[in-house]
């Protein structure tokens, strides 16, 4: 890393708990100036708690070794002062129903005793920036949901914030809407504006983070850039066989030259030699395989594992 790069986020030995369940388990990253970085993790792994943390909306445990700083704030004790430079886009659709879109754009000028005259001008630009201007008075109700989230993203820039938080910001969105939201975001970076993405979507990940970091039960699993990881823990070529029952095993000559997976009734060979992976598909009857690269969603099943968590 560049040493005039600033880091905005900071944390290291982070715990949160919750009873007897350890949310975020020593948890430690940075995030420089103007990138992308996304957690990545099942349902529970400790995403959202830890972004929450960040912004004061989770307090966490009081630990000697612990340090969050976020634009060099400790949210334990600078919750406003975090708050005026940071966009929080929560996972769950907050608008007032009750108001319509510029309104509840208007409110939330407010909380930021922003001028009227400058609330209406920035108002009208956002909702340009995110293709909303002609639901200007349209009703919350009347609303879809992509147009909700766009809503919810412009509602974070109101106060033009240097950090923009999103909590699976695309999360049941069409491919056209969340191909839009990822656009707004590569153009927020070139404004240096920083952005933390919790998501589930993994191509979503890799078009967007320079870095990643993999949780699994509250604990860094991996962390790195989405390429330079795949080149680095996973091989670069699968072939996913997808009816186990119609499979008859492989030479001992092949087994030995890749890495067998199954997952439900697909079994996955994985291989760095994609001439071993067209050896394989050559027995194969047409129509019963799928050859490809292997992707973030490979890396993410292999350090966190196939089967289902309690909490997922």
């Amino acid at each position: 890393m560049d040493m005039d790069t600033k880091i905005v986020v900071h944390v290291k030995h982070a715990y949160k708990t919750y009873d007897s369940l350890k949310a975020v388990d020593d948890l430690s990253f940075s995030v420089p100036q103007g990138q992308c970085f996304a957690f990545l993790g099942p349902n529970g792994a400790g995403k959202t708690t830890m972004m929450k943390m960040l912004y004061a909306k989770a307090e966490r445990d009081r630990h000697p070794d612990t340090v969050v700083k976020v634009f060099g704030y400790d949210p334990v004790h600078d919750e406003l002062a975090i708050k005026n430079v940071a966009g929080v886009v929560p996972q769950e659709d907050n608008l007032d129903v009750e108001l319509n879109v510029v309104q509840n754009l208007k409110i939330f000028s407010k909380f930021y005793h922003m001028p009227s005259r400058y609330a209406e001008k920035r108002i009208n630009e956002l909702l340009d920036f995110m293709e909303l201007s002609e639901k200007k008075k349209a009703p919350i109700r009347e609303l879809s949901g992509g147009m909700k989230r766009r809503l919810i993203i412009a509602r974070a820039l109101l106060n033009e914030p240097k950090l923009l938080i999103l909590d699976e910001p695309t999360t049941g969105l069409d491919p056209q809407v969340r191909q839009l939201i990822w656009d707004k975001i590569r153009s927020l970076q070139k404004n240096k504006v920083t952005v933390l993405l919790t998501t589930h979507y993994m191509e979503e990940a890799y078009q967007l983070a320079a870095n990643i970091l993999i949780i699994d039960k509250g604990k860094k699993v991996l962390e790195g850039n989405p390429q330079g990881l795949l080149e680095e823990y996973i091989e670069s070529h699968v072939l996913e066989v997808l009816d186990k029952e119609k499979f008859t095993a492989l030479p001992e000559s092949l087994a030995k030259k890749v890495r067998r997976e199954e997952s439900g009734e697909r079994i996955l060979f994985y291989s760095e030699d994609p001439k071993v992976i067209h050896t394989i598909a050559d027995k194969l009857a047409k129509g019963s395989f799928y050859i490809r690269e292997t992707n973030l969603e490979d890396l993410f099943l292999k350090i966190t594992g196939r089967k289902l968590h309690a909490t997922q």
